[in-house]
């Protein structure tokens, strides 16, 4: 029987991880709150939160901030360790629609061995120099994939099976800032692991704070999708004698 946790990956996000905490131990899940090496003002916020949800939350805290990709690395390992067969991800700023966690979790249960990503439902507010960069990242993804599958890479809306991204992590190292998200998707789609899409609404509210910093975060993406685009031609091959698909 599916056990499943949920992972929020948190740096200095001090206004709205409560509501995040509150909105997801709300739909019956147990919360592991990873703090990235948050300022004073949010590490405050997450020791109130840790009393007041002593139940359904666990606060793990790294040294010092390591990015997104390094939190989300540490909560999956901690999970996988207390027996949690699955992890929900959800961003700690508030974009992701809480509301939509059920349809995640029935579409995880119908396909345990899948990965479910969200793909987002973007309203007026999204900027749209992200929203460029974001296509162009998936255009890579389906260069170094060979396949138009998976559709969104970049949202931190998800169910892991945690057995197989746990066995990935061990086995491979991953980015550990913002291109954590695409590079485990294209690496589990080259295992064959199932990949199952859900549309999701993503809001950027005006006053949101974003850690996406722009020369950092897009070379590090570039130099990964290099990697990738290595990786996939070493498995050319296989990636052409899997289609449609392995």
């Amino acid at each position: 029987m599916a056990k499943v946790v949920a992972v929020i990956p948190c740096f200095d996000h001090p206004h709205t991880i409560g509501a995040m905490v509150a909105a997801v131990a709300d739909h019956g899940l147990r919360v592991i709150v990873v703090d990235d090496g948050s300022g004073a003002a949010c590490a405050g916020v997450l020791n109130t939160l840790q009393i007041t949800y002593a139940d359904s939350m666990e606060l793990l805290r790294l040294p010092t901030n390591q990015g997104k990709g390094a939190a989300m690395m540490a909560g999956l390992r901690s999970a996988h360790s207390q027996g949690y067969t699955h992890a929900l991800q959800i961003d700690a700023d508030g974009q992701h629609a809480v509301a939509d966690i059920p349809k995640f979790l029935r579409a995880s249960a119908d396909h345990p061995r899948a990965v479910i990503y969200g793909q987002p439902c973007y309203d007026c507010t999204v900027p749209k120099l992200r929203l460029y960069g974001r296509y162009l990242t998936h255009v890579w993804v389906w260069i170094n994939t060979l396949s138009l599958e998976i559709k969104d890479s970049m949202c931190g809306f998800r169910v892991y099976p945690l057995t197989t991204v746990v066995a990935l992590l061990n086995r491979v190292p991953l980015g550990r800032r913002m291109d954590f998200d695409p590079e485990v998707l294209v690496r589990l789609h080259w295992q064959g692991v199932p990949l199952v899409a859900i549309a999701t609404k993503v809001a950027y509210p005006v006053d949101g704070v974003s850690h996406f910093k722009q020369l950092l975060d897009n070379a590090l993406l570039a130099r990964m999708q290099a990697r990738l685009f290595v990786g996939m031609v070493l498995r050319l091959p296989t990636l052409v004698g899997c289609k449609p698909r392995c």
